[in-house]
């Protein structure tokens, strides 16, 4: 056997199934096997697998291993001649294997190869070729000098940024999102050090190959895409020491204990610096609009209160007590009610601003009209400021928006995506279906015919080789191609194409109900499925946890009155606790083990949409998943506070039922 692919699977389910579609297209002109090795996922990855592609050869761990325990426990079992490390979040080519077996039969010296890889976008990733991180390597690069001159034999080195990326050169360092070995090289130096939990491995791996005496390859002529961020967020702080732990095992592994020394304080100082840096930019992305908000707010009063003080229309009041006491209370009030309605989303919509500011005057209105007289100062200050509040916020983030590129804040846009979809008419349609059922804000513009043939044109916009015009006449956001019809090869070609146009790509693999696509290193992408996520977007989480917090301590308020109504009192006082801690939600899914993957992650509940309707008793399935995914797709705080209200002396219960 000539190849075995290996791929290790964690949570990333809809990018492994399109992985494994291009795989085995490929394998059409090789003779190989593939292993999948799942390190515990809970989105029904291993289920995907067992259904769509009962060829590969499946390995379910029931705890995360990491990425070099799982890829080694497959390639002792493998049986080709080369093994080749592939990431699930990646699409190779159709003659992407044919070739780089060819070239590693003609290059008997070479113990390892790596490929151009491009982003979701059509960019090159330039860690498809890589240097030694040496310290003095190292620190080119965390020092920023490999940024200001990304061609330098010197001081780019690390991403070999001399080296022309067009064509096939000898390398040091392969990527483990595609790493293709000679197994004999790996029966003579080892397998990945398991060491490394996640990430240096395929440094160490490649710095042992070169040790041993053989060649690693950068290979230009084929191309496959690498979702960036899809197996891991990379921007996450954890991501920081994960990785420069990992370049302190390489560094004491393999270099001298001096330049060891060096190095590893250059990447503690990395570290701390990474880390800190993480930390102020997460700190300071929470809290500066609310800081902005709130000192503009406070200003405008400290500028308007002694005109107010001047008019002689009211009482006089001591207007000091009112800017240091009641003002604070009255700003903060209008913040957090501001926070619940989604005035700090991004991207932020104007509405949202004024509904905070709205219900945040109501809480101050019914606040004024209990407290002591003493500290009840003029309405028409509680007005003034509401209105001046949602004025000069609304500035705020007018200007953010324009400062887009520096803020990272835009206001929403009402402005509908505009996507074309290339195949054939068929599939094309399968694929406006999954679009028109998941979003709501996009225009699909009409399909490109995905060949250049002049036959059965008259249900297109056009064909391929008119895309460019196309897009600049439509004005086009959006390309989704249909893997059914195109060439994996054919695709990439495009995405290359499309790379310098600013338009978002994407691709509808066949018979799935997912439509994938990337734009970014530090997010997961974008992704269409027919998982309806309503549920899970950030205002609708707020706003859930803020009712079953109020709903939890009205509860434990009433307790001694709720206590004769509840049905089983001790799991009614336990379930209350649990909601307060966040362990629990009051409501949520009805429990499908069958059709579990098919929902969003959401806490366990006590009470579910079944609860909702009176003779529950005798519903089938099908009813009860629909009423899942409508809860799903269409929630609204309302449903709860009915489910809720609807179940009182079911609220004891333990389990959903």
């Amino acid at each position: 056997m000539k190849l075995s692919v290996i791929i290790v699977n964690y949570n990333v389910k809809y990018f492994l199934q399109q992985c494994l579609t291009s795989v085995f297209k490929s394998l059409e002109k090789v003779v190989g096997e593939v292993w999948v090795v799942d390190n515990n996922s809970v989105d029904g990855s291993v289920e995907m697998v067992k259904k769509e592609f009962p060829a590969v050869r499946l390995i379910a761990n029931k705890e995360n291993l990491g990425f070099s325990r799982a890829n080694n426990q497959a390639i002792r079992k493998a049986n080709g001649e080369y093994i080749l490390l592939l990431n699930p979040d990646t699409i190779v080519e159709e003659s992407t294997f044919s070739k780089v077996v060819e070239f590693m039969d003609a290059h008997p010296e070479a113990g390892g190869l790596g490929v151009k890889m491009i982003d979701g976008k059509g960019n090159f990733l330039p860690e498809s070729k890589r240097g030694i991180p040496t310290p003095e390597v190292a620190f080119y690069k965390m020092s920023g000098l490999t940024k200001l001159f990304p061609k330098s034999k010197k001081f780019a080195k690390y991403y070999l940024g001399h080296l022309d990326k067009e064509h096939t050169h000898e390398v040091e360092i392969l990527s483990g999102a595609f790493m293709l070995l000679r197994k004999t090289v790996l029966d003579k130096i080892g397998l990945l050090d398991e060491t490394f939990f996640m990430y240096g491995e395929d440094i160490d791996l490649s710095y042992r190959i070169l040790q041993a005496g053989y060649k690693n390859y950068y290979f230009a002529d084929t191309t496959i895409v690498h979702y960036k961020g899809e197996s891991t967020k990379k921007g996450s702080l954890n991501y920081v020491f994960v990785f420069y732990n990992a370049m302190i095992i390489f560094a004491q592994k393999h270099f001298a204990q001096k330049n060891a020394k060096i190095f590893m304080f250059l990447i503690k100082l990395a570290i701390f610096f990474r880390a800190g840096l993480s930390i102020m930019r997460r700190i300071v992305k929470a809290i500066y609009l609310p800081i902005l908000d709130a000192s503009l707010i406070f200003g405008g009063f400290l500028f308007f209160v002694p005109i107010w003080e001047k008019i002689p229309l009211h009482t006089a009041k001591d207007y000091p007590d009112f800017i240091w006491i009641m003002l604070p209370i009255y700003i903060f009030i209008w913040l957090v009610s501001s926070y619940y309605s989604g005035a700090y989303d991004n991207p932020v919509r104007i509405k949202n601003v004024f509904n905070g500011i709205f219900a945040g005057t109501t809480i101050i209105l019914i606040f004024y009209a209990l407290i002591d007289v003493k500290y009840r100062f003029s309405r028409a200050l509680i007005l003034f400021g509401a209105g001046y509040s949602f004025l000069i916020m609304t500035i705020v983030r007018l200007i953010l928006h324009s400062l887009n590129k520096f803020s990272g804040l835009s206001i929403y846009s009402k402005r509908r995506r505009k996507i074309i979809i290339i195949g054939e008419k068929a599939e094309a349609l399968r694929v406006k279906n999954i679009i028109e059922q998941v979003s709501t804000n996009t225009d699909i513009v009409g399909f490109i015919k995905p060949d250049e043939s002049s036959e059965n044109v008259e249900n297109y916009l056009g064909k391929i080789n008119q895309i460019d015009e196309i897009i600049k006449i439509f004005k086009i956001n959006e390309v989704i191609f249909c893997a059914k019809n195109i060439a994996t090869e054919h695709i990439i070609s495009m995405m290359l194409r499309l790379s310098q146009m600013n338009v978002n790509v994407k691709i509808a693999p066949q018979d799935s109900i997912s439509i994938i696509g990337s734009n970014s290193i530090n997010t997961q992408g974008s992704l269409y499925t027919l998982d309806f996520n309503s549920i899970t977007k950030p205002h609708n989480r707020r706003m859930k946890n803020l009712i079953d917090k109020t709903f939890a301590f009205t509860f434990l308020i009433f307790y001694p009155v709720l206590f004769f109504f509840v049905k089983e009192k001790l799991g009614f006082i336990k379930n209350i606790f649990q909601v307060l801690i966040g362990k629990k939600s009051w409501v949520g899914f009805y429990p499908m083990k069958n059709f579990k993957n098919q929902l969003p992650t959401i806490k366990n509940s006590v009470l579910s949409p079944i609860d909702a309707v009176k003779q529950k008793q005798n519903l089938s399935e099908t009813i009860k998943l629909n009423l899942n995914i409508s809860y799903a797709k269409n929630y609204q705080i309302e449903t709860d506070i009915f489910i809720i209200l609807r179940n009182v002396n079911q609220l004891g219960r333990q389990n959903v039922k």
